[in-house]
């Protein structure tokens, strides 16, 4: 669960209500968020490297408060305070509106083809009339990192940068150049680097460096300018310090760059209405025209409500309540859900998502949201209907066994996602598909998640990968399900338990592996056989 750090005399202002730590405490778990600390600045750094590096930070309260992941609304203080204030039934979830530009003239950005080849989508948005004051300044900027470490995936999905409009002249070009044809000035640098200088120039910072490998090795790097070729950004890594905002800022162009259009269109929805609030014209933006390579162009933000159903039986059933549709109406209202009963089924209910819940995206999310209203607490509690006992199924017992061998061999688990990229479940591995054997998605929103992955050596070699700065020998193994598809069975597919390890250090290593599997073949009593037409034992041959 991330966790927000949030000022804790401004939340309460906000709240209007001064919360002693227990009260506070319990609303945050009625709400189904958590109060992990209430501490300051100083506290914090001094009890993670000590109290030397914490002279000097400031004392002021903060509130540590855990959010749940997919809660993109809840990463700020803005978000938080509106939400809890709706819950409490103190305020009413507010309308949030895209509005033309006073002269009618909307600012447009031309994303160019040479951007396929590294970050091919971009949204943009803008906030007018904004009244940014020291703690609000600070609040936007933490935001933006939160985004980025979470949504983002570390700004390998999405980018964000946001500029002082009134620096900027459009109409803006999101292009992809040689990173030797791209040269401006970095955010809070004095001078101008090319695209090359500025990859040396942020190896050694703490920072901006674990995001160089996104675009380093790649031919052109993505950059976005204005209509003089003044450099708004260098997506992912940099800000140009021309448009770098400040508390004087009054209109701010935001700008996301991505891999995944979906994401984008998220983040920005979530940036806009968070921090339209200290707009002039509060919980309003006005759009950008985006035009794309085949000359199409949609606006953005996309702020429209969307409509998802759910019937009322099911909410009721899967809670273990009773409720009336106008009980369930006024619970989903405390979650700043507007809903309505369906004028052409009196079972059902309309729910009109707002754009700051992407997280909603079946009926079961909606049952969630009556259920958290209603309070855990008060749901009845029943004995179950049936008094079975339940057990382990053998094959788990098997597993946790193998899982114990080999981690008193020195080995550790690891546990990577059963979705992969068709690549790396077949062309990495030198295979080929043949249509037979994998489980496709029709639909992947991702290049990530395209296959149920048909062996474990895939994702631990991934793991691997990512992991290579540690110190060697690494020692991982995985025993875990892959699918296969097998016209035999009801679902066309089937599961298949298996074990996978890995040894990586400056030498092959064959022997421990080797060791590894007579050692767990031992454990398990399996002889070894020298012939592969034996069915009661176990032999090794090359693999294909």
């Amino acid at each position: 669960m991330p966790t927000v750090n949030v000022d804790k005399q401004d939340l309460y202002q906000a709240l209007g209500k001064q919360y002693n730590t227990e009260e506070f405490r319990e609303l945050c778990f009625e709400f189904g968020i958590e109060l992990e600390e209430d501490t300051s600045e100083k506290e914090m750094v001094s009890k993670e490297v000590g109290a030397a590096k914490a002279e000097g930070l400031s004392e002021r309260p903060i509130l540590k408060i855990d959010i749940p992941a997919n809660r993109y609304d809840l990463l700020c203080q803005e978000g938080i305070s509106r939400a809890l204030l709706i819950f409490q039934e103190k305020a009413e979830a507010p309308i949030y509106r895209v509005v033309p530009p006073k002269d009618g003239q909307m600012e447009v950005l031309t994303i160019k083809p040479e951007t396929a080849q590294i970050r091919p989508h971009a949204v943009a948005a803008i906030l007018r009339n904004v009244t940014f004051t020291e703690r609000n300044y600070n609040n936007f900027m933490d935001l933006q990192d939160k985004l980025h470490n979470n949504l983002c995936r570390r700004r390998t999905l999405v980018a964000i940068g946001t500029h002082d409009l009134d620096t900027l002249k459009g109409p803006f070009t999101y292009n992809a150049l040689p990173p030797k044809d791209i040269r401006f000035k970095p955010l809070n640098q004095r001078s101008e680097f090319n695209g090359e200088e500025l990859m040396t120039l942020y190896e050694s910072d703490k920072h901006l460096s674990k995001f160089l490998h996104i675009i380093r090795d790649s031919p052109v790097y993505p950059v976005i300018f204005d209509s003089n070729g003044v450099v708004c950004s260098l997506p992912p890594i940099i800000n140009g310090d021309h448009s770098k905002i400040t508390l004087n800022t009054k209109n701010v162009f935001i700008e996301c760059t991505a891999t995944d259009l979906t994401k984008a269109k998220i983040v920005l929805n979530t940036v806009v209405t968070m921090f339209s609030e200290y707009c002039e014209d509060k919980f309003t933006v006005e759009p950008v025209k985006v035009i794309y390579p085949d000359n199409t162009s949609h606006a953005y933000p996309d702020l429209s409500l969307r409509p998802t159903r759910a019937k009322v039986d099911y909410i009721n059933a899967c809670i273990g309540i009773s409720l009336t549709t106008p009980e369930i109406i006024t619970l989903l209202n405390r979650m700043a859900l507007d809903a309505r009963q369906a004028p052409d089924d009196n079972n059902e209910i309309i729910v009109d998502v707002p754009p700051t819940r992407a997280d909603i995206l079946h009926a079961c999310d909606i049952m969630e949201d009556v259920a958290i209203a209603f309070g855990f607490n008060n749901i009845p509690k029943t004995f179950p209907d049936s008094s079975t006992v339940g057990r382990a199924l053998p094959i788990n017992k098997l597993s946790d066994l193998v899982r114990r061998e080999l981690a008193l061999a020195g080995f550790s688990e690891v546990l990577p996602l059963i979705l992969c990229s068709h690549d790396e479940n077949f062309s990495f591995l030198n295979k080929t598909d043949d249509n037979t054997t994998a489980v496709k998605l029709s639909n992947p929103k991702t290049a990530e998640y395209q296959v149920v992955r048909t062996t474990l050596l895939a994702g631990v070699l991934k793991t691997l990968r990512e992991n290579k700065k540690h110190p060697l020998p690494i020692k991982i193994f995985e025993v875990s399900d892959v699918v296969l598809k097998d016209s035999t069975q009801e679902r066309m597919a089937k599961n298949e338990r298996r074990v996978c390890a890995v040894y990586c250090n400056k030498s092959s290593g064959f022997e421990v592996i080797h060791g590894l599997l007579d050692n767990l073949m031992q454990m398990l009593h399996v002889r070894f056989v020298s012939a592969s037409g034996s069915n009661d034992g176990y032999f090794i041959k090359e693999s294909d």
